[in-house]
């Protein structure tokens, strides 16, 4: 996907040396070696106005990171998989209140962790049905094995699944899997984030027919012209894709991880609808684009206005914040002031953020450190792309919205 900077940024009230703040507070994250490298676009009124990339995208053969380069974005997977349900939602094939049970059968005898290590667990049947908005909200109950706070994540390690599913299972098999262990509390109880968008995209194919990545390139990359976004990098492309990189816990810099990182050449038996999909930084512009235009580009139409308003509207009971309905997780940013919507995270207050934001941006990051967000209030999108796990080792996206925002003089 060939992209370029479209306008002045003056023209569209940002300054531009302001936004050269933003290169050099990352630059230094390249030259002191704790980054390999990244790439940055910043758009308003639906134009580029900043686009810049820095370092490598393989250290040790000195290859350059540039606008062509693939990244695994893992969970930017998550706002796609949401459209994707919601169009399908449009079409009156689901409903918000639809039990998971009613699609996938293993979901109908779910139990809940009441107390015991993950060796001699106690649990009690769920006292009601896991719904589609619990799914999309992550109040499912359900988790992840990396959080590593609490016996079910535990449980889930034991059973394989960590950064990764058991080898020998598809996506039918890690969701009934999942359906198997216990949920951490009673559905709607709490926010926790988890494999929840990974039994969406078992949902997706369960009610189109089709598999994820063919509804996903049929119905939304396709139409929005994404060409270099799939669940695998093509051999031919294999060259353009990013090497992964996690901090070196001597010095400090970045140490290549090809034990994790090769995964993304390799056939997918399973397509994470939770964190399964590279990308580039001109494809997911694309995406961020259609979402700006509150689901329509270039003519193309993916969901209703209203639709969109909807998935971007804080969905948490009572119009709390996610550390107010959220349990304690080691993250990258603060919750506060932060709800969460039908796939996107959402700023509900900008004092609590303590951050230069607005209320009502809404978006998500990824495990690699990739980030976006759509701010309607500026008319303005973001997206940065890195190779660094895990997302929670710099506070980069603090610098996004401060240094971002603080570049708007109209």
């Amino acid at each position: 996907m060939d992209v370029k900077i479209e306008v002045d940024p003056a023209e569209v009230g940002l300054d531009a040396g302001r936004l050269q703040r933003l290169d050099r507070h990352l630059g230094a994250y390249v030259d002191d070696g704790r980054l390999p490298g990244w790439s940055l676009l910043v758009s308003r009124r639906g134009q580029i106005a900043h686009l810049s990339t820095y370092g490598r995208r393989d250290i040790e053969n000195d290859l350059p990171l540039d606008t062509e380069t693939i990244f695994r974005i893992y969970s930017m997977t998550k706002p796609v998989t949401s459209v994707a349900i919601m169009m399908l939602v449009e079409e009156g094939l689901l409903d918000l209140k639809t039990p998971v049970a009613s699609l996938i059968p293993s979901f109908g005898n779910l139990r809940v962790y009441q107390g015991g290590p993950a060796t001699k667990y106690v649990t009690l049947p769920a006292s009601q049905p896991m719904r589609l908005w619990h799914l999309l909200t992550h109040t499912s109950g359900l988790t992840y094995g990396f959080h590593h706070m609490h016996v079910t994540d535990e449980i889930y390690r034991d059973n394989g699944f960590e950064w990764g599913q058991p080898a020998e299972l598809d996506l039918a098999g890690c969701v009934d899997a999942y359906a198997a262990m216990p949920l951490a509390f009673e559905p709607g109880a709490e926010w926790l984030y988890s494999v929840a968008t990974d039994v969406l995209g078992r949902v997706v194919e369960v009610v189109s027919g089709q598999t994820l990545p063919e509804f996903f390139a049929a119905r939304i990359f396709d139409p929005l012209g994404m060409t270099d976004t799939a669940f695998r990098v093509s051999p031919a492309d294999a060259d353009r894709l990013a090497a992964l990189y996690v901090q070196n816990p001597e010095d400090g810099r970045a140490l290549r991880y090809d034990v994790f990182g090769k995964a993304a050449l390799r056939p997918v038996t399973s397509p994470s609808g939770g964190g399964g999909l590279v990308s580039t930084i001109g494809d997911y512009h694309r995406f961020t684009q259609m979402l700006r235009g509150r689901g329509e580009l270039d003519g193309t139409r993916l969901l209703g206005s209203r639709t969109l308003d909807a998935m971007r509207a804080n969905h948490l009971p009572g119009g709390a914040d996610l550390t107010q309905f959220g349990r304690p997780l080691h993250a990258e940013t603060d919750f506060d002031g932060v709800g969460f919507g039908l796939g996107f995270s959402t700023v509900l207050e900008t004092v609590p953020t303590k951050v230069l934001t607005s209320a009502g941006q809404y978006g998500w990051g990824g495990a690699a450190s990739t980030a976006f967000w759509v701010d309607p209030v500026e008319d303005m999108t973001m997206i940065f792309m890195t190779q660094l796990l895990p997302s929670s080792t710099y506070p980069l996206r603090q610098a996004f919205d401060t240094l971002v925002h603080a570049a708007l003089v109209d």
